[in-house]
Formats: structure tokens, C-alpha cells, sequence
């Protein structure tokens, strides 16, 4: 981060929706490092510039937004949060799969957009319910990435089941812990040990896995 804000890296093929971003974070400080057009452009950048965010568009020419995401995850480069419409369940639950740490819609308003940012940034995630509660569903019906069922949810202790839950909420690290009444660092374990014991590659993916299971 720059300053203690969070510097994020803007990828989507429409120069005016980037523009619009741009000025909408940097007036609340926000520190905008660089901006692609397309994927390949972005895990270039990614790359290059390590943001803390990206804020990946999904349809992009070339190099989809799904594709650049795993990328960029798997090499450890930024954390990738989402912006999408509703008529894109599909490539929401590829970016689930690919490690995408939150979703947005697009009409967000700014408030919502920098608090994602923010929270994302600082390793949480942003899970909007009205853009995946479709894209879900479609988790457990993926044959590469199968729901985690009851023997893998039998392996959380108690508590982690309840951070779980507040995760599925879309609690912040800082208000789990006020609801539960434990320290910050003692919800960041919980929260590992989670994500380790589900084999999620995000809190996100987690929750995914978590709804896959109890639906299965």
C-alpha cells in the first residue's frame, strides 16, 4: 500500500468505464498504479506493477478476465477482485474457482466500491450475494473442483464453523471478531485454517464450497 491506502491496478477493454473508476477511487484517495484493456495486459502488469487490487472486467478480448485472474493469484501477484453484471453466472464461478477474492456489481455505488477495495486489499473478501447466488450454485456441478461434502466440514472445529458462517454473511475480519468476541489475529487463523481444511484458494471459494456442500 502507498500511504496506507490500497493501490490497485484497474483491467477492462472500456477505456470510459476504467476513466470512471479511476476517478471515482482516486478521489477517495485510492492510489490508481496502472489500467489494462484486455488479460494479457494485465497479468503484464500485474506483474510489473504488484498491485495490492486488481479490479478485473470478465469479458475482455484475448485473455479473459477468468484466465487473468488464475494467473495473476497463482503467481501471488495482487488479489483480484470483480466487477460483473448479472448475466455473467458462468465466468463468476470460473473466477471462484480461479481464487478471485471478491465480486461486485458494476453499478456499485462508491462507497461500496472502496470499501470492497479496502477490504479486499487487506486479505478479506467481498462476496456480493446478488451477483453469485446463481454463479453458486454452479460450483458443485464443475467436475475439477468438487464440493468439499461432510467429511471435509466435520474437520472444522466449532468456532471455525461460526467464522465460516460469518464469512458466508460477508462479515469483515474486524466484525467477526467484535461478534465472536476474539482477537483480530485469532480470526485470521481461523479464517487459514478454513481455507486450508476446505481447500479453498479464497474466502470466497470457501463459501462456495461451504453453500456446495450443504446443498449436495
Amino acid at each position: 500500500m502507498t500511504g496506507g491506502q490500497p493501490r490497485v491496478l484497474l483491467a477492462d477493454d472500456h477505456g470510459a468505464i476504467r476513466e470512471a473508476l479511476r476517478i471515482m477511487l482516486e478521489a477517495h484517495g485510492v492510489v490508481v498504479v496502472g489500467e489494462a484493456a484486455d488479460g494479457a495486459v494485465a497479468v503484464r502488469n500485474a506483474a510489473a506493477l504488484r498491485p495490492d487490487v486488481v479490479l478485473m472486467d470478465l469479458r475482455m478480448p484475448g485473455t479473459d478476465g477468468v484466465s487473468a485472474t488464475r494467473e495473476i493469484v497463482d503467481a501471488g501477484w495482487a488479489h483480484v477482485l470483480v466487477l460483473t453484471s448479472f448475466d455473467e453466472d458462468e465466468l463468476v464461478a470460473g473466477a471462484l474457482r480461479a481464487g478471485a477474492a471478491g465480486f461486485l456489481l458494476k453499478t456499485a455505488d462508491a462507497a461500496t466500491l472502496i470499501d470492497a477495495v479496502r477490504r479486499v486489499a487487506a486479505g478479506e473478501g467481498v462476496l456480493d450475494p446478488r451477483v453469485t447466488r446463481r454463479a453458486l450454485a454452479l460450483i458443485p456441478r464443475g467436475d475439477d473442483v468438487p464440493a468439499p461434502g461432510a467429511d471435509r466440514l466435520s474437520m472444522l472445529t466449532a468456532r471455525e464453523c461460526e467464522v465460516l458462517e460469518a464469512m458466508r454473511a460477508g462479515r469483515s475480519n474486524s466484525q467477526i471478531a467484535d461478534e465472536l468476541g476474539i482477537s483480530l489475529a485469532t480470526v485470521k487463523t481461523h479464517v487459514s485454517n478454513v481455507l486450508s481444511k476446505l481447500g479453498a484458494r479464497s474466502r470466497s471459494h470457501a463459501v462456495a464450497l461451504a453453500a456446495g456442500a450443504a446443498d449436495g
